[in-house]
């Protein structure tokens, strides 16, 4: 926490501002939140929140790098992905949730016409009206000839449609609710303010949350230890039900980092997988000053599948996202793109194995795909596919 530098003026205002709202919202509830709560109002608070006012989030600039930023080789095998799926469904669109930069639609977009299977609309569904603005610009110069294809969402179309659903570190951005276990009991965090400032504690689990740590339980086929603190998204499967409800047929391609549940309840992992991102630097202090800082959880991919399995969805694959890109021609597009100037070959060398390397996004991110009435093979898990493990 020492190395974290500290905000300007400006930022925390801003901060103090999110502050004031987390204690109108304490008030409100009988002087505590529950930690799901507290995060969406640091995340998602309208004109306050981390995603929702005008910090600088993504790239060198930002606190964070996504694949997509790394380079432009990861959107182009996703497309080749999307690309394979399409003429499996009628007039097929493709929906992006939370698109950052918008550089991940540039690129998926320039590369699709490459290949001649761009959509007739790529709906970017985006909550942040600064974001939508950053994609605007972005797209506008990346793919400014595209544009009349691109519409931006604030929720799902109201009719079903045939589409390719991706979402690229969604899932992780969620609010979570945190938990631990105490004397055989599951206790659930609550924030408070108090003297100016943010303090936890734990209370009895709403009946929600001990269901779902009981089916953590029952899928590890074993008590968690005593004293035990971790995390679990109960957005996940009201959110994959409006997917399956929005989809006539069609394919989700969920991108994040996360572990199966043997490995995200390990007895070694007995303090979570929440982490922050400020200025590039990674910590655990979700309190240190709200609303400036990503604040994310690891993903339970086996509780994903679970949770795809009860809407409807079919879990067509999960992978490592190394394994992901070489299956979708990362080889051959690096074949293409290198150039005889030394300097690019290391650049695009450094590219590959930031996306690949298991010490870097390789393993530690993930791939599922999950469908609805698509029964064909699916390009990025013919290589490896490990459901198996969920």
């Amino acid at each position: 926490m020492e190395t974290l530098p500290e905000p300007g003026e400006a930022a925390r205002r801003q901060s103090e501002a999110v502050l004031e709202r987390v204690a109108q919202a304490c008030e409100q509830h009988g002087g505590a939140i529950d930690f799901s709560e507290y995060m969406r109002i640091a995340m998602y608070e309208p004109g306050l929140g981390y995603y929702s006012a005008g910090l600088r989030k993504f790239g060198e600039q930002g606190d964070f790098v996504t694949a997509p930023e790394i380079s432009p080789l990861f959107s182009q095998c996703l497309a080749n992905q999307v690309a394979a799926i399409m003429p499996q469904l009628d007039q097929p669109r493709i929906i992006e949730f939370g698109a950052g930069s918008g550089v991940m639609a540039a690129d998926c977009l320039l590369h699709l016409e490459k290949l001649h299977s761009l959509p007739e609309r790529y709906y970017i569904l985006e909550v942040s009206a600064e974001l939508k603005q950053r994609q605007q610009q972005t797209l506008a110069g990346r793919a400014g000839h595209l544009l009349d294809r691109i519409i931006w969402l604030d929720e799902m179309p109201p009719e079903p449609f045939n589409a390719v659903v991706l979402a690229n570190e969604v899932l992780d951005a969620m609010p979570v609710e945190c938990f631990r276990t105490r004397e055989g009991k599951v206790e659930q965090m609550v924030i408070g303010v108090e003297n100016g400032g943010l303090f936890s504690d734990y209370r009895e689990a709403s009946g929600e949350l001990q269901q779902a740590v009981e089916n953590i339980e029952q899928r590890l086929e074993t008590a968690l230890p005593d004293n035990y603190h971790s995390e679990v998204n109960l957005h996940i499967k009201p959110w994959l039900a409006s997917l399956y409800d929005a989809l006539d047929t069609g394919v989700v391609l969920l991108i994040d980092y996360g572990y199966t549940a043997r490995e995200y309840y390990h007895p070694e992992r007995a303090q979570g997988t929440l982490m922050c991102h400020y200025h590039h630097r990674a910590h655990p202090d979700p309190f240190w000053y709200p609303g400036l800082q990503d604040i994310t959880a690891y993903v339970d991919f086996t509780d994903v599948a679970y949770a795809a399995v009860d809407c409807g969805f079919e879990v067509r694959g999960f992978t490592s996202q190394a394994a992901f890109l070489m299956a979708c021609g990362l080889a051959d597009l690096h074949a293409e793109a290198v150039t005889d100037d030394p300097k690019q070959q290391i650049t695009l060398s450094q590219q590959i194995k930031t996306l690949t390397l298991p010490s870097e996004m390789g393993e530690r991110f993930k791939v599922m795909a999950l469908s609805k009435q698509v029964d064909a093979p699916l390009l990025g898990f013919l290589m490896h596919d490990l459901r198996g493990k969920l």
